[in-house]
């Protein structure tokens, strides 16, 4: 197969990095082209925990994240999260870019994760990206689902891990929120989970809509 376009979707900046940032490190590694899009401006405010971030600050995170990954296109669609739903607009904006870039490979959110951004935006990819050849499905927090995950492609990201962590932990204001070294030790315990069950030492897991191979 040679040189692919890929584009990574996430609800907010930091979901891609934590759901497959150790791919996406690959795919650079292997000199294809990736593109990371966020669809919501990721700013928001927690009334009980009296911690938030602003979309300014959402952003310098997402770049300095898809900088440590090597990733030079970063595109965000300043969607308001929370309030937005699967539309004709939403589905229209992420095939424009999949039409523009010629993408080929499409990461997205799993469809029946919990949290109602990351499962709006798998649906609205399921769409546009219809005629991709490639489409997977990740999932990026530790809630517990009503279905079970059936992952089934796996990618090994041991050369990789130190700079996913590292992208993580440059979305600073999550990662204070989210309890710091107890958000990262999550991953890292996901990821060696998943690797020993192919004899590496860790490994991202992918749930595919379809893959098709390529001379």
């Amino acid at each position: 197969m040679g040189k692919m376009n890929v584009l990574a979707i996430g609800a907010h900046f930091d979901d891609i990095e934590c759901g497959c940032g150790g791919t996406i490190a690959k795919h650079i590694l292997a000199g294809d082209d990736v593109t990371m899009l966020v669809v919501s401006d990721s700013a928001y405010f927690d009334r009980i925990l009296k911690h938030g971030r602003t979309k300014e600050q959402a952003l310098r995170e997402g770049n300095e994240g898809a900088k440590i990954l090597g990733v030079k296109n970063l595109k965000c669609l300043e969607y308001k999260g929370r309030v937005f739903e699967v539309s004709l607009k939403l589905v229209e904006d992420l095939e424009a870019i999949i039409r523009e870039l010629k993408i080929d490979t499409v990461y997205t959110h799993w469809i029946h994760d919990v949290h109602q951004d990351h499962s709006t935006i798998s649906r609205a990819t399921l769409t546009a990206a219809r005629y991709v050849p490639r489409l997977l499905m990740y999932q990026s927090n530790w809630y517990i689902p009503a279905k079970i995950f059936n992952g089934n492609f796996y990618v090994d990201i041991s050369d990789v891990i130190n700079k996913k962590i590292e992208a993580i932990k440059a979305h600073l204001s999550e990662y204070k929120r989210k309890g710091e070294e107890k958000w990262i030790d999550f991953i890292i315990t996901q990821n060696h989970a998943e690797g020993v069950k192919l004899g590496k030492q860790y490994a991202e897991v992918f749930e595919i809509v379809r893959y098709l191979k390529e001379n």
